[in-house]
């Protein structure tokens, strides 16, 4: 795991190339503390930080092979380079270390680009071809690690994150307001945008080929479904299931591969317990794993976590989150996920990721992706709930059931039936839109959007974030099954788009710890999308597969225990007597003003009510995070970027 920065193409010299490299790399730093590196060529130059995980002795960057013809930096790890190590051998190819980063040089000099196929890991990294002039980038299929980058004058600049863009001279941040939009709507922006004008990310399982001035982005994998005529499967269940169990013991013994020790994060769920469950049983010594815990008792699962450390007899660590701890830390969390956010969420992975560190750990198995491959979230049987009201809009009594999804929200179970028709029943005349299953979040998220100021509003107009989502869909999309369409819109957009990104490369790099997910081996994804939607959400029962897969690998009460979404507190981390000062000097009615995003009355409405204790709901949460989380964002970057030539601004951005 690590950061890479670089550039192709003739960049400005008004810095040194050497020079360039290094401010680069500063802003890294913290994604690589074990090394660093640079090169440089004709057309090229590289930039390396590094966290030693494979090969501590010989797998420095950046690498090249033999006669210095390729060269790559590269951000990662691949889990299956131990297998494609040997083939190489078998076929005549010497390796000079032991490290995955040669394996992927090797496949490249036998097989082109072509060879991201072979790949299964989380990567991001760039190849120089000095024979062919060529560039190469690539990202991992399911957009584990980042990779950004720049057009500028006569060069393309890249890095792992945004941040070390704008240490090149000349290179200003500037907010896109389409992309706050989507953010707006849907918690991230729409690849390959971002949240910084001019800016494209890499999106997942795409390769970027620069070769004689020309640029071409292509997909090498997509996510694909089958038609919903076609998903049955004529093996039984347990067949299955026991295809899913051995698939993820196979994808949790080649994560286990690393030169340092190996810990688990434990939520309290099911999928994390299952990933835990499995790596103790493969690893030879006692496993470690850690837990974020909250004093609020509407957000904390410390008792299912530890009885979970308790049946696996690991040695478990946890570290405890508070509101004002959020308020804290906040403005750090923006700095690192380069967007803003309308949750709190990923504040205490920050924490947790820092006791990682601070305990001696680099690496941490999670059980991100399992809800988005199996079918484990709530807005699955939310969608399925709301067709089966579509089919009688009339019922009094089909509304009900909504409380059975929500048992961990005590308000929603005191709601009426006519309450909860008016919350969850909408667009039920939508049930042909191809974003049916995702509206009610989408609209509920957007409601945050009436704080945007008119001038925000009058540059946003005549566009939509949902047209623009629905026309990026596959154009198979509507033969899948509504689940299957769910599920890609969650596993192909919000995955890669929040979870992966701001809930995760982002807040564990930030301590230097890399998190890897057995459920998002591609081998995984491949197999479970094929599964029959009815074996993955059985009646209202989640990820009803997984939990056969896991029956006697987790204590039985684990195995059954409905899906509780992680939450942290939102509003209340910036309000009350230990409220930062931060927030009244950001949401004052001058500073919203002046920022000119924002609507300043309405603003300070909603700041009134949130210090008074009486934000309610998604949309005051929602808004407020996102308003403040916006003006952190201006804050850290786009005054920087109007000095970015001094090494002062390179130090705030980093």
């Amino acid at each position: 795991m690590c950061g890479i920065a670089g550039y192709f193409g003739s960049p400005d010299m008004r810095a040194p190339a050497d020079a360039l490299l290094r401010g680069m790399l500063a802003a890294l730093r913290h994604r690589g503390p074990d090394g660093e590196g640079t090169c440089r060529g004709d057309g090229y130059g590289f930039a390396h930080t590094r966290l030693s995980i494979i090969d501590v002795a010989a797998g420095a960057q950046p690498m090249a092979n033999d006669d210095e013809t390729v060269w790559i930096t590269f951000n990662g790890e691949i889990f299956n380079y131990v297998e494609l190590r040997r083939e190489l051998i078998a076929k005549g190819v010497r390796f000079r270390t032991h490290s995955d980063t040669e394996v992927i040089i090797r496949l490249y000099e036998t097989m082109g680009p072509d060879c991201v196929a072979r790949l299964n890991g989380d990567f991001a990294f760039a190849i120089w071809d000095a024979r062919l002039r060529q560039m190469m980038l690539a990202r991992d299929r399911m957009g584990v690690r980042p990779l950004f980058y720049v057009r500028h004058g006569a060069a393309t600049y890249f890095a792992s994150e945004a941040k070390a863009l704008f240490t090149v001279p000349g290179l200003q941040a500037e907010l896109d307001p389409i992309a706050l939009d989507q953010i707006f709507t849907f918690w991230f922006p729409l690849a390959p945008g971002t949240i910084f004008k001019g800016v494209a990310e890499l999106p997942p399982a795409h390769m970027l080929l620069a070769r004689d001035g020309n640029v071409t982005v292509r997909p090498y994998w997509r996510l694909e479904f089958p038609d919903a005529d076609e998903v049955e499967d004529s093996r039984d269940e347990a067949a299955i299931a026991e295809e899913v169990r051995a698939l993820l013991f196979d994808a949790t013994r080649i994560r286990l591969r690393s030169d340092v020790p190996v810990g688990a994060y434990l939520s309290g769920g099911l999928d994390s317990s299952l990933v835990a469950a499995m790596a103790g049983r493969i690893a030879h010594e006692r496993l470690r794993t850690f837990s974020v815990r909250f004093d609020d008792p509407e957000f904390d699962e410390t008792a299912f976590q530890q009885e979970m450390a308790d049946a696996l007899g690991t040695d478990h660590s946890a570290v405890l989150c508070r509101p004002s701890d959020i308020g804290t830390i906040f403005p750090d969390v923006l700095r690192h996920a380069e967007r803003p956010i309308l949750r709190t969420a990923p504040a205490p992975l920050e924490m947790l990721s820092k006791l990682v560190h601070d305990e001696g750990f680099k690496v941490v198995l999670t059980g991100e992706g399992a809800d988005e491959v199996f079918g484990g979230y709530d807005i699955f049987k939310e969608a399925k709930l709301r067709r089966f009201c579509a089919r009688d809009q009339q019922s009094a009594r089909r509304p009900l059931l909504f409380k059975r999804l929500y048992p961990y929200l005590p308000k929603l179970q005191a709601q009426s039936g006519a309450y909860l028709k008016a919350f969850f029943a909408t667009d039920l005349g939508a049930v042909d839109d191809p974003l049916f299953s995702h509206l009610p979040r989408f609209r509920s998220t957007a409601g945050a959007k009436l704080f945007f100021s008119a001038d925000l509003k009058r540059e946003l107009q005549g566009y939509d974030a949902l047209d623009d989502l629905r026309s990026s869909l596959p154009a198979d999309f509507t033969r899948w099954h509504p689940l299957s369409q769910a599920q890609y819109l969650e596993t192909a957009h919000l995955l890669p788009g929040y979870i992966l990104s701001s809930q995760g490369d982002r807040m564990a790099m930030a301590n230097a710890v890399e998190g890897r997910f057995p459920f998002l081996d591609h081998r995984v994804v491949e197999m479970a999308a094929k599964i029959p939607p009815r074996l993955k959400l059985h009646g209202l029962t989640e990820k009803h597969i997984l939990r056969e897969a896991a029956r006697d690998l987790v204590p039985p009460a684990m195995a059954k225990r409905p899906k509780q979404p992680y939450r942290a507190p939102d509003s209340a981390s910036f309000t009350g007597a230990q409220a930062p000062a931060y927030v009244a000097r950001l949401l004052s009615g001058a500073a919203i003003a002046a920022s000119g995003l924002f609507d300043k009355v309405p603003v300070e409405k909603l700041a009134e009510k949130a210090s008074a204790g009486r934000a309610r709901g998604f949309r005051d949460n929602a808004a407020l995070t996102g308003i403040l989380s916006t003006e952190l964002w201006r804050e850290a970057f786009v005054p920087a970027a109007v000095t970015m030539d001094s090494e002062l601004a390179r130090q705030k951005v980093a």
